[in-house]
């Protein structure tokens, strides 16, 4: 059986054509990807490293996260990285990532509120119709009550609300798997971490929520599985388009670049 994640969902929903080309044809793009996921990758590897420190009763100064920030961004930065915003300019995401852990440090520092279980989880669930389902979860908590925490950085440049998180597919299909796993749940808390806004943003699903959502999920996982046998993938263009790694290769967008541009 296939295995399924958020992201490759989203991916379908947003552009069933994006989608034929990451996950079916399997082409390696001539963007290596956006400079705001590439700046929100360094910044999850920093945080990665901060928590597995402290894990271990080891706090990192904000120097030394510094130094292994730019470290990391220096090592892995690519030319061709895609930067949309022509008011920003690489060293403006640079700095801004340098904010985000500053930020995230002085508010959580000694790091020491919950018990960790996990961090940047890699595991799988199996869905009622037999497929997989990718769980990968950037830090597992639980408190002494038996309440856990999934929580997700957002490296967003717009705040997201409740409303938002209530309905967030991602962290309440993780949400289902920490129930399943652990047997000492009292509740599981859906966390963002709003790195842009230093705040946090939670919420949480009944059992009653999560079964319709499993079901939602499988039937979306059907709607892929037909447009892959029948080979039915539409382009989805609109002006998103332009933070597409695939942009170079799509005709619907060179077409409608061409116009936008007249």
């Amino acid at each position: 059986m296939a295995t399924y994640s958020h992201s490759k969902i989203s991916t379908f929903e947003k552009c069933p054509y994006q989608y034929k080309l990451k996950y079916v044809d399997k082409i390696e793009p001539d963007i290596p990807q956006g400079i705001e996921a590439f700046m929100g990758s360094v910044v999850h590897q920093v945080l990665e490293d901060l928590y597995k420190k402290s894990q271990a009763k080891i706090i990192p100064t904000k120097g030394s996260l510094f130094e292994l920030y730019n470290s990391l961004w220096n090592e892995q930065y690519d030319e061709r990285i895609l930067i949309v915003r022509k008011n920003l300019a690489m060293e403006d995401y640079r700095k801004m990532g340098m904010r985000f852990i500053r930020d995230h440090y002085d508010k959580f520092h000694p790091f020491d509120q919950l018990n960790i279980i996990g961090l940047e989880t890699e595991d799988k669930m199996t869905l009622r119709d037999g497929s997989e389902w990718h769980i990968r979860i950037d830090k597992l908590c639980k408190d002494k009550e038996g309440n856990y925490y999934v929580c997700d950085y957002k490296t967003n440049g717009r705040m997201k609300d409740k409303q938002e998180a209530d309905s967030d597919r991602q962290l309440a299909m993780y949400s289902i798997w920490v129930k399943d796993k652990f047997e000492d749940v009292k509740s599981v808390k859906l966390v963002w971490h709003m790195l842009a806004f230093n705040e946090e943003v939670m919420s949480e699903r009944t059992d009653e929520q999560l079964l319709e959502l499993h079901e939602e999920t499988i039937n979306k996982i059907a709607r892929i599985k037909e447009a892959e046998e029948n080979n039915n993938f539409p382009a989805n263009v609109s002006r998103l388009c332009d933070w597409c790694l695939y942009q170079n290769i799509c005709p619907a967008y060179q077409k409608a670049k061409a116009n936008w541009n007249k």
